[in-house]
């Protein structure tokens, strides 16, 4: 009877482990299910779209690749029917070198904090800006290595610039620089030091310390949402792309305002290494950009698809100049056939421009002028287009507004 006892009891404990076996098992496949289910799901769940971004800030850092960026933009605009800040009274710059105001852009009053687009040079000032762009603006800028920059600034404003005009050459403005310049002509000599430090609108002449640096580059962090590198250039444009989800075509690009390499001056090892000190607002500046733009690359895109994007854009880029381009190059200033695409001659440059192919029909040419077109030129051309009403002027170029959209073949805003 125990014996039966016993042998009841182990039958009963055997079943209830068998049930909780059972059990375990078919909650774990319940959860294998789910989980199963909710991958699937996720697999299928398209991501969320990417719209566009339309009201972009450009701060136009000088002799940065910035002229080219400026192009991408006013074409994005024309594309989009977008509404560019351009300067008042049809100036070249936005109140530049003055800090920046609101009422430096045109029919600001008027118009108030409805423009799209704001791209020309200014002196940053975020309050005043802010007055002009929506508060869903995405603001971006460009940095340059300063040891190349200083070169370029000091051939392209060689006449503008006292500390340069009085030197004979780069490298000996650069062994002694304290000997040709004065900060009290901050304006006339803003392009011999720190000028991106100054063209974010911070004292270009200020006391480099580590504080003092911490704080403007939190600020600049702070204010903008990306910095591009323009010796990186493809790169940048590929990232642009991708953080404002436009197109490749969007970013697609012909050089611009780039000069002829006879006015390159060749800086000695010692000039280089000076440049890092005389500089080094500037130089710090770039540094920590550098290094969080390849950060934000290695987050968002990834080197080896960056790589696939960049010779994407390289094959496309060369396309359009088999498709528009007579030379399939930039040519010197004085090879330039049409006047109507010369751009403005500054200092000891050769800044190149293009020569278009002569039996391109409408809908190409048209295409192949804007990417083509000189800064000063697009300005007066858009100026046209937003503010008809208001009379133009040449805005210093060689050639009238009227003639210049004759010779370019496009129609005169009514």
């Amino acid at each position: 009877m125990a014996s039966l006892a016993g042998h009841i009891k182990r039958l009963i404990i055997f079943k209830l482990c068998l049930g909780l076996v059972f059990l375990s098992g078919f909650f774990l496949m319940e959860n294998k299910n789910y989980i199963i289910s909710k991958s699937h799901k996720e697999l299928l769940t398209p991501s969320t779209p990417c719209h566009a971004k339309t009201n972009v800030m450009f701060l136009k850092t000088h002799k940065t690749a910035s002229s080219t960026v400026l192009n991408i933009m006013f074409r994005f605009a024309e594309r989009y029917n977008l509404t560019v800040a351009l300067p008042a009274g049809q100036l070249v710059h936005l109140g530049y070198p003055e800090t920046f105001l609101a009422h430096f852009v045109e029919e600001f009053e008027a118009i108030g904090q409805n423009y799209n687009i704001m791209c020309n040079h200014l002196r940053f000032n975020p309050s005043e800006v802010q007055k002009v762009m929506a508060s869903n603006t995405f603001y971006f800028s460009i940095l340059r290595n300063p040891i190349f920059l200083l070169e370029s600034s000091y051939v392209y404003y060689k006449n503008n610039a006292p500390a340069f005009r009085i030197s004979k050459d780069v490298n000996e403005y650069l062994a002694s620089p304290t000997k040709y310049y004065r900060p009290a002509d901050y304006k006339e000599n803003i392009y011999a030091r720190n000028i991106m430090w100054f063209d974010f609108g911070y004292n270009n002449n200020a006391e480099d310390n580590k504080k003092y640096v911490h704080t403007v580059l939190k600020d600049i962090e702070q204010n903008f949402h990306l910095i591009l590198i323009a010796d990186y250039f493809d790169e940048s444009m590929i990232l642009l792309k991708h953080t404002l989800c436009w197109d490749l075509d969007d970013v697609i690009y012909f050089k611009l305002n780039s000069r002829s390499r006879d006015t390159v001056q060749t800086l000695t090892p010692e000039s280089k290494e000076q440049i890092k000190v005389w500089c080094s607002l500037d130089w710090k500046l770039y540094l920590h950009f550098n290094q969080s733009f390849w950060r934000r690359i290695e987050e968002t895109i990834g080197l080896e698809e960056l790589e696939k994007e960049v010779n994407h854009l390289r094959t496309r880029q060369k396309e359009l100049m088999e498709t528009c381009l007579l030379d399939q190059k930039a040519v010197g200033k004085e090879h330039i056939k049409n006047k109507a695409f010369l751009p403005f001659q500054s200092g000891a440059t050769n800044i190149l421009g293009y020569n278009l192919k002569g039996d391109l029909d409408s809908r190409t040419l048209r295409t192949c002028q804007k990417m083509v077109m000189p800064e000063l030129q697009y300005m007066s051309y858009l100026y046209a287009v937003q503010h008809p009403h208001k009379k133009r002027k040449p805005l210093g170029l060689p050639l009238l507004q009227t003639s210049f959209q004759e010779k370019m073949q496009l129609p005169t805003p009514s």
